[in-house]
């Protein structure tokens, strides 16, 4: 029994480096997908981005503001169409937003079930109730931030990152903040890029098991590796910004251009959103 313990935990080490490998990995994949979908030709790929940007903010105060669960139902069936139009899998769309919710959301609102007052809906073992008031705060809630999610998802994967932080200028959000997103977002990927190719070097230099302080050890190396490299690449990336030229002012290589389309398109989906906050108050 000591030998199979002592295997099993041997492989549990070593499955620490497999599992990072493959969520770096996994990560760089559903971002080359996303930029792949962005440039699929449908609906809201060929809008112009404030007019997503606007339709999507429009569209998101409706959620908030809403307090009837048909109109949000009626508004997430509303993102799907979008989507169908736009062509996003409505499967890969589901998964990237019920695979993480009840993760996050589904933790917060669960005590809300047994702590709402309300008349009773079920009585479970030790003394808990289910209250009826209490199920209607938790569908709001799960059915708010899976229509809001899936709107933001719906705009972020028909198009691209800088285009969005461009676009978000019309609403006067300040340049450096703009800024900082932009370049957080470009090195994220990077890093992550970086990690994978460290430990795939790392996992080629590999004979037997490492033990669990050389595992650590390993570890510790890489993060600090990467750590340094972040430091100097955002030294090196500033300089190099500098002698091109850059002075604190985003400034696009596609100009934005309005058509009868995109104005069209803007009327009726902010219409849609006015005509929802007002049959859902």
């Amino acid at each position: 029994m000591n030998a199979n313990a002592s295997t099993a935990h041997s492989h549990k080490r070593h499955g620490v480096l497999e599992h990072t490998l493959h969520g770096i990995t996994e990560a760089l994949e559903r971002s080359f997908f996303a930029e792949e979908i962005s440039t699929r030709k449908g609906l809201f790929q060929s809008l112009d981005a404030r007019v997503k940007v606007i339709s999507v903010l429009g569209l998101l105060i409706s959620i908030s503001l809403s307090r009837s669960l048909l109109i949000i139902a009626l508004i997430y069936l509303l993102v799907f169409f979008l989507a169908w139009l736009s062509a996003i899998p409505a499967d890969f769309l589901i998964k990237r937003v019920w695979l993480t919710l009840p993760f996050f959301t589904g933790l917060i609102v669960l005590p809300a079930l047994f702590m709402t007052p309300g008349p009773a809906l079920m009585h479970l073992p030790l003394g808990l109730v289910i209250t009826r008031t209490g199920v209607v705060t938790v569908l709001f809630l799960l059915l708010r931030v899976s229509t809001s999610v899936s709107l933001t998802l719906l705009l972020i994967l028909t198009t691209p990152w800088n285009t969005v932080l461009s676009a978000l200028s019309v609403l006067h959000v300040p340049d450096v903040f703009l800024l900082i997103l932009g370049m957080t977002y470009r090195y994220i990927y990077l890093l992550l890029h970086t990690a994978n190719d460290m430990f795939l070097s790392r996992k080629s230099r590999m004979v037997g098991r490492l033990s669990t302080s050389e595992n650590q050890k390993m570890l510790a190396s890489i993060s600090g590796t990467l750590l340094s490299k972040s430091i100097n690449m955002s030294s090196e990336v500033y300089l190099a910004m500098q002698s091109r030229g850059f002075h604190g002012s985003i400034v696009t290589l596609k100009p934005f251009h309005m058509r009868a389309r995109d104005w069209a398109w803007l009327i009726v989906l902010l219409g849609m959103a006015g005509l929802a906050a007002f049959l859902g108050r």
